[in-house]
């Protein structure tokens, strides 16, 4: 009955009648427009994302600050800001959006529904060179669900799924956490590269000690690739703060680009480099004594295991090799 008043008193454009025709359709659009709108923090970036217009996103806003007798946003110049209502309703949206979204992935469950919304994580490298095709194909196989995808480097992506926000994700790197369950997805090999036809190229083999006379471009600090180099590295008794590092980049291509220009090398996921090495770009220069495995790893929260989770998971271990 409320949530009758609450239609009939607010007459609704076609798109918001199409988004109260969804699953979801107790959800209060208002609370939506908010929500953008405090992630944007623009009235006419939210509009265009709602596909709205922007009077109707302020008359949403005014609508809301009056239901709930409180402001949400304060102008600051040219730009708004959240009040503290608004960050605390921003709070509460966000776990509101979480839950009706379990809830429709649970009920498409119950009827045997591959269905349901999943938001999914992976580092950067994983992201970069073996998730897209995954992505892709379990797309194809199971159109009804919907998903997310979120990719940065292995602390964020961690931090994500222990904030809730990210149902499972594949990491590169070490550390461990006793909130989060692990698993082994692949395996990956991390080699020294460098530009083909330069100098340091003439070098199949060098020992570790000269490595410590090569200009190095590495990942930034919170990547999964780099703690275990830095581990890797440390088995053979050199400290990472004896090497030249030149730069530290954010993600593999961008020091892929660097490699091209530059007469320095790196340490790169094999995964990475395939093409690059096919067509003569890049060179391999092994390091005498130093093998540097590592294993991809499914995570998530401890006791959140749904279906939708494990069909993931067994899509991407069984796809993972095909052509």
């Amino acid at each position: 009955m409320a949530f009758a008043f609450l239609l009939s008193a607010f007459p609704l454009t076609f798109v918001e009648t199409q988004y109260f025709a969804s699953p979801l359709m107790i959800f209060d659009f208002r609370l939506k427009v908010f929500y953008t709108v405090a992630q944007r923090l623009s009235f006419t970036k939210a509009a265009a994302e709602l596909f709205i217009t922007q009077p109707a996103v302020t008359k949403h806003i005014k609508e809301l600050e009056h239901q709930l007798n409180v402001q949400l946003f304060m102008r600051n110049g040219n730009s708004i800001v959240l009040t503290t209502a608004g960050k605390i309703l921003t709070q509460y949206a966000e776990k509101i959006f979480q839950t009706y979204t379990e809830l429709e992935t649970e009920l498409a469950q119950l009827n045997n529904m591959e269905a349901g919304t999943l938001h999914i994580g992976a580092s950067t490298t994983v992201a970069q060179t073996i998730l897209p095709k995954l992505l892709a194909l379990f797309k194809k196989t199971y159109p009804a669900v919907h998903f997310t995808f979120t990719q940065a480097n292995t602390d964020v992506i961690t931090q994500q799924v222990l904030a809730e926000k990210i149902d499972i994700a594949i990491v590169e790197g070490a550390a461990h956490y006793p909130q989060i369950a692990y698993a082994p997805f692949a395996k990956d090999e991390i080699v020294l590269v460098t530009k083909a036809n330069n100098q340091l190229s003439k070098k199949a083999e060098i020992t570790p000690k000269q490595l410590l006379n090569i200009p190095l471009v590495l990942r930034e600090a919170g990547s999964g690739t780099l703690d275990v180099i830095f581990n890797a590295l440390a088995h053979i008794g050199i400290n990472p703060k004896d090497l030249q590092i030149e730069i530290q980049l954010e993600s593999s291509i961008a020091i892929k680009q660097y490699l091209l220009y530059s007469e320095t090398a790196t340490f790169l996921s094999i995964q990475s480099v395939v093409s690059e090495l096919k067509y003569n770009e890049l060179t391999i220069i092994d390091i005498k004594g130093l093998d540097i495995f590592r294993t991809f790893q499914f995570i998530q929260l401890q006791g959140k295991n749904t279906k939708l989770i494990e069909l993931f998971k067994r899509f991407c271990l069984t796809n993972y090799n095909l052509k």
